[in-house]
């Protein structure tokens, strides 16, 4: 489990007020299903999505993972962290323009101290649908391919986290809609936080939808335990 308890985040400009882009959040996720984050540019979504994933870090608060306080962290747990736990998704993919699918993946498992073989990488490729796609140029291909092998990078380290930053946003709404199904097939197994502005994306997709406005929670849904298709507030969102 993971957790964010009392989380403040400010963000100090120079000559102008300092921005809060977190204010007093705290949430806990579950270890499987599907999180999207939603909110307005610069209600501090991809700030969130940030100290969860131990890119960046809170003045005040916890990132707790697991019943261990990031408090507590050194630098080597969080580089632990990011490179074991969590697996990040992000709009502009980040892949190596010059390599084939099979090496992009390939450099993600040696970048994880794995030991990249044909097989390894086929069944990787084969969960996010590119089976046969191994030896394809990355520029060949179409922005829903490239962005399922942004998740197949991802997936080489056995995440128990999926963090994916508007991964929709540069795709049309049949493609991103691919792209989500991907997803959520993956949230069966561990836990996938979506941040988006698509709404109906997410009434579509969310186990749970968190919603902040100005560094707040404003509203926390989640699936009724009764399977309909509408969702209901959580208790303990005041």
């Amino acid at each position: 489990m993971i957790s964010l308890k009392n989380i403040i985040k400010i963000y100090k400009i120079k000559k102008g007020k300092h921005v809060v882009a977190l204010n007093k959040v705290s949430i806990d996720l579950p270890d499987k299903g599907m999180v999207f984050v939603l909110g307005k540019s610069g209600s501090g979504k991809s700030t969130l999505l940030n100290i969860l994933g131990g890119l960046d870090r809170a003045e005040k608060g916890e990132l707790i993972v697991n019943g261990k306080s990031d408090r507590d962290f050194k630098q080597i747990d969080y580089d632990t962290y990011r490179s074991t736990y969590v697996g990040f998704v992000f709009q502009e993919y980040n892949l190596l323009r010059d390599y084939t699918v099979g090496q992009n993946v390939a450099m993600a498992l040696e970048l994880s101290g794995k030991k990249p073989t044909a097989d390894t990488i086929e069944k990787i490729l084969a969960e996010v649908d590119l089976s046969g796609y191994f030896d394809r140029k990355t520029d060949e291909l179409s922005g829903g391919q490239k962005q399922r092998v942004a998740i197949a990078r991802a997936l080489v380290k056995s995440p128990q986290i999926i963090l994916a930053d508007e991964p929709t946003g540069a795709l049309d709404s049949v493609t991103g809609a691919a792209i989500l199904e991907t997803l959520k097939k993956l949230s069966k197994k561990c836990l996938v936080v979506v941040v988006s502005h698509e709404l109906d994306y997410a009434a579509t997709y969310a186990d749970r939808i968190i919603e902040l406005s100005d560094g707040k929670i404003v509203s926390d849904l989640s699936k009724q335990d009764s399977g309909s298709e509408g969702f209901q507030k959580k208790d303990n969102i005041i």
